[in-house]
């Protein structure tokens, strides 16, 4: 189980994911380093739209610049997090659509497996009598 400060970090950096010129930038950058000179080349955004993306990226600590003179070259931080995060979400699995009785038959299902484990941990154990020599 997650506390709340892990489920807050993770929320921030999944929603670093959830825009489609971010997703454009990171899938960018998982060929290679990139200036935004480039990037702007590359993707339908304007250079100041692309460096505030990229400020969230960072924050998010997904990727990073090395400065080299008055450009920044961008690259990833966190590569196979992010390589896997977006095959993740390109593998376009199905929709599951269920009915109803199926929803309360997996209710019944869960709230008897409950059941069953509490009464194992419940039950007195037998108690084995030390025999004399």
């Amino acid at each position: 189980m997650t506390t709340g400060a892990d489920s807050r970090s993770t929320a921030e950096l999944l929603k670093a994911f959830s825009h489609p010129t971010r997703l454009a930038i990171l899938q960018e950058l998982l060929a290679g380093p990139k200036c935004v000179t480039d990037m702007e080349e590359l993707l339908p955004a304007r250079q100041a739209n692309i460096s505030q993306h990229l400020a969230v990226l960072r924050h998010a600590q997904l990727v990073d610049y090395a400065q080299d003179g008055s450009l920044r070259c961008y690259y990833l931080s966190r590569p196979k997090l992010v390589e896997d995060m977006l095959a993740l979400v390109g593998r376009g699995d199905p929709v599951v659509k269920r009915t109803p009785a199926e929803i309360q038959a997996d209710k019944e299902r869960l709230a008897k497996a409950k059941a069953c484990a509490t009464d194992t941990k419940t039950k007195p154990t037998a108690r084995r009598r030390k025999v004399a020599p």
